[in-house]
């Protein structure tokens, strides 16, 4: 539970001008589709940058204010709190923002109004959470396993928080188990904190597809937004091996992300697509209030039975939203050409200004 309370935040919201209301995100992740959807839309934009990092923003000129800092978990310091206040800004969450700044920080320090729920932002970094938000409304999800030993079958064992997919491997017995875990930790991927961490659960063997919606609280609807699978490495530089190299090779296979590309699912699926977005926003609700109130992402496989099997979420915009900076099919079939993720945050933002319901969106 935050420690900032919605009336403090409230109360900032209040002292700021809603006709030079700034948008403003850290500069990773999805900035730049975050602060290009904000200028599309008529805010000012701010961009809070590590020096040297600062380039991509300003070849492609997205950001109004340059705000640098030595490294990425200073937008937590109070100088840079009062800076964006000072800027009248709503900052965005993504994932790097989350990594950075840091859960407790963001729940109990970070002062500045957030678009969204910065309550649900842990529900998506810890398993236990994030698996009692997909049970509770019975959607589907691969079975999970307690102990290392009981390993059975084909099991992903993956580490909390936002990593990328860093430490992910696939093991299909305890030894195995146990001799990955020593490989990653010699690695310096992960530490004997994130072993006893260690959410295991069966492989499921589909297509991936990674579903991007958003959730509007000001007119009550699930919107389809977009869809991407993603480049892992360093499993999909494996593949492209002849399976009787691979095993002349050993190489140890990776799942860390690297990139993203859009894709599209059979028709016949959305029917199941829009349920399980439904049955998220609606366990959320009840879950963890206001909800998943914005972006949100399913990170699902499609199996040979036609089953959606959602393994991931994520509670903030995604970043496979990258794949569709001007717009995907299905944002096309929902509001014509140029919609991206980021300007559909802003036209949210913008909307609720002109209803004067800002504060119903903000925490």
């Amino acid at each position: 539970m935050s420690n900032v309370k919605k009336e403090e935040i409230i109360d900032v919201l209040d002292g700021y001008d809603n006709d030079e209301i700034t948008i403003a995100t850290l500069g990773s992740h999805t900035a730049l589709h975050i602060l290009n959807g904000a200028k599309e839309e008529g805010f000012k934009t701010a961009v809070v940058c590590e020096k040297g990092r600062e380039t991509p923003y300003r070849r492609f000129n997205v950001a109004d204010e340059y705000i640098l800092v030595d490294k990425f978990s200073d937008i937590v310091n109070l100088d840079i709190q009062e800076k964006l206040k000072s800027l009248n800004c709503v900052v965005i969450p993504h994932g790097s923002f989350v990594a950075y700044a840091g859960l407790d920080e963001i729940e109990n320090d970070f002062m500045v109004p957030m678009y969204g729920n910065r309550s649900i932002l842990r529900w998506e970094a810890e398993r236990g959470l994030e698996r009692k938000l997909l049970v509770g409304e019975d959607i589907r999800i691969p079975k999970k396993y307690d102990d290392s030993k009981d390993i059975d079958r084909s099991v992903m064992v993956k580490f909390p928080g936002a990593r990328g997919g860093r430490g992910y491997f696939v093991a299909s017995s305890s030894d195995e188990f146990n001799r990955k875990i020593n490989d990653m930790k010699s690695r310096g991927w992960i530490e004997d904190e994130d072993v006893e961490q260690a959410h295991i659960e069966e492989y499921v063997a589909g297509c991936n597809y990674c579903i991007h919606y958003f959730y509007s609280p000001l007119n009550d609807e699930v919107e389809l937004m977009g869809m991407d699978s993603r480049y892992e490495s360093s499993i999909d530089g494996i593949v492209r091996i002849p399976s009787k190299d691979q095993l002349d090779m050993d190489l140890g296979p990776s799942y860390i992300i690297t990139g993203n590309h859009p894709v599209v699912m059979r028709e016949s699926l959305l029917t199941k697509v829009f349920d399980i977005g439904d049955k998220l926003v609606k366990s959320a609700n009840k879950l963890v209030a206001p909800g998943l109130n914005g972006p949100f992402c399913m990170q699902t496989l499609v199996n040979d039975d036609l089953e959606i099997i959602v393994f991931e979420i994520s509670a903030r915009i995604d970043g496979g939203t990258n794949s569709f900076m001007n717009g995907s099919s299905y944002s096309y079939l929902k509001y014509g050409s140029g919609m991206s993720m980021g300007r559909r945050i802003a036209l949210e933002i913008k909307t609720a200004i002109k209803m004067m319901e800002l504060h119903k969106i903000i925490t």
